[in-house]
């Protein structure tokens, strides 16, 4: 491959992954939007309506689990508050049907308000946007009016399934405040021959226990809720994922559920996610038995299958944070994923959270962890800039076997090889350090997009929060300029005045397109190309002092055999 093919290459690998971030960003397809009726009749309609009516037997008899298919013939969807919940970081309602229909979260990290731009700034000072900026007093996680809440219980009865809808369950505590300990929490269901009883442990970090007791054995499911929809990006993850006993991810997103249901016989946990919250159901112990069937629009519904007169589970709902998720089990560290890069990008995150444990700062951690980065790919990088340098001194004989060999391809391209290897140069080195960065950005991405450890984390100044855009542009900026300090020093010899006119828009390219991404991965990016900048400056003058040394040797040589010759 000659110079031209290589510098080809380049542009086509920057202006695709262009393209790729930027189709992601803003033209990826967005999750089917959850659909609320506001009559109650009409969402237990909504509900029947998908639900094959062969699946519920009209006999009061134990079903297996592809009968029963995970889809209830109904879900009762009174949200009358039996009991309330309230600690230091959180809140809870538990209502009449003994479902959790709310959690709210109280901590500064969740409830404070969002990073305003310059923009938002003047239109305020201008009269243009109105309202304020508040910060909430607590932020809930789930969804009003939807189908499915956790702890929902369905009997595969049809006639204790209507009772179920019909009678409500009793407390023996309406308020609960948690303070230090935990708080155990009993309710009762009389549905006449079948009683339940639900017995709730409640601890301060938001996790529960939740023990089911029948006074006979039947069929029932019992679900984890839809996903919190506390967070409104679009381009990340929305809908189910589990982990099987054999340590497999299964993702089920809005949108790709099937009517007809999926059993999984061997899930560790159950859990719904939106990019930063979840609500999942797990024993470890005992694999859970799943059909996770969909509502309209592909919108998944979870549900674990009981057939034992006492069933324990444990919950939790509230952010996906990696330390408190692995403090509750290890395995449910996977409900934090980051895409199809998650195999790489947690281990990213990983090394990120470790500098933010002695440091205390994400956006100081995240300079460190581009240091090391940078260092680990030094020596390709070294290797790239130097074969690039090498390239550019051969750039003049390259020219004399294109005019050489003019109207022969064959012939060129065996000479150009021959000429590489005569100088050891590499077409391919300067791009290998390239290509190389592209998953690490993803990664770093994808960690900054979906880490709720990031939201509302400060750097200094300006920028309150590295998982939004930077309000004032400066970082974006920065990012540009340095990239096109890099790019100046960088040798190039275009061939193609079209090929070098795209090389030189590339930062302002990348500028736009990127002036609204996380002001954490714009500092990733502009210490990058600083780190690049100092790189190839140390290489060009190491070059320069080798260039010199040889021309130095070459002119003591030529002179010692003129010497000689004279003598």
């Amino acid at each position: 491959m000659d110079k031209q093919s290589n510098l080809r290459l380049i542009l086509a690998v920057a202006i695709s992954f262009v393209v790729i971030v930027v189709w992601s960003k803003f033209f990826a397809p967005e999750p089917p939007v959850r659909e609320t009726k506001t009559q109650t009749t009409q969402q237990v309609d909504s509900v029947n309506n998908a639900v094959p009516q062969s699946a519920i037997s009209n006999d009061n008899v134990t079903q297996s689990n592809s009968d029963m298919k995970g889809i209830p013939p109904s879900i009762p969807q009174h949200k009358e508050q039996l009991v309330y919940i309230e600690s230091k970081d959180f809140d809870m309602d538990i209502d009449v049907f003994g479902t959790i229909t709310q959690v709210y979260l109280k901590a500064d990290k969740y409830t404070q308000p969002h990073q305003e731009g310059i923009f938002t700034h003047i239109g305020r000072l201008f009269g243009m946007v109105s309202g304020e900026n508040k910060k909430l007093d607590r932020l809930p996680l789930l969804a009003n009016n939807v189908p499915l809440y956790p702890l929902q219980m369905i009997f595969a009865d049809t006639n204790y399934a209507k009772k179920a809808n019909e009678i409500k369950y009793s407390a023996d505590k309406t308020h609960i405040i948690l303070k230090d300990k935990s708080e155990t929490l009993t309710l009762t269901q009389d549905l006449g021959d079948l009683v339940v009883r639900k017995i709730i442990t409640i601890e301060p970090n938001m996790t529960y226990k939740v023990q089911i007791e029948l006074s006979k054995p039947t069929h029932y499911v019992i679900s984890n809720g839809m996903r919190p929809n506390a967070d409104a990006e679009s381009y990340v993850f929305h809908g189910v994922l589990l982990q099987k006993s054999n340590g497999s991810i299964e993702k089920i997103e809005d949108g790709d559920a099937k009517i007809e249901g999926q059993n999984f016989d061997d899930a560790l946990y159950i859990a719904s996610v939106d990019r930063y919250y979840t609500s999942l159901l797990f024993n470890i112990d005992k694999p859970l038995s799943l059909t996770i069937g969909a509502f309209g629009k592909g919108l998944p519904r979870p549900f674990i299958n009981v057939n034992t007169t006492t069933e324990t589970l444990h919950g939790y709902i509230g952010p996906k944070d990696y330390k408190l998720l692995e403090s509750i089990n290890q395995h449910l560290t996977s409900v934090v994923e980051y895409g199809r890069i998650t195999f790489f990008a947690k281990y990213i995150f990983a090394l990120l959270d470790f500098l933010h444990k002695y440091i205390g700062n994400w956006g100081i951690a995240i300079i460190l962890l581009t240091i090391i980065i940078r260092i680990i790919l030094f020596p390709l990088s070294f290797k790239g800039m130097v074969g690039m340098q090498k390239l550019k001194e051969l750039a003049p004989k390259m020219k004399d076997l294109q005019t050489k060999h003019k109207g022969d391809p064959q012939k060129l391209q065996a000479a150009m090889m021959e000429l590489y290897k005569k100088h050891g140069a590499n077409p391919l080195g300067g791009c290998l350090p390239l290509i190389l960065q592209i998953p690490v950005f993803f990664a770093i991405y994808r960690v900054l997009y979906n880490a709720v450890e990031l939201k509302n984390a400060p750097f200094m100044l300006w920028i309150h929060d590295l998982s939004v855009m930077d309000p004032y542009f400066v970082l974006p900026l920065l990012m540009g300029f340095s990239m096109y300090l890099q790019q100046a020093l960088t040798p190039t010899n275009f061939t193609d005045p079209m090929q070098e006119k795209v090389f030189k828009w590339l930062p302002i390219i990348f500028t736009f397109f990127l002036i609204t991404f996380p002001a954490g991965l714009i500092l990733y990016w502009t210490i990058n190309n600083v780190i690049s900048i100092i790189q190839q400056l140390a290489i060009n003058k190491m070059l320069e002092v080798k260039k010199q040394k040889e021309i130095e040797e070459h002119t003591h040589k030529k002179h010692t055999q003129k010497a000689k010759n004279e003598q």
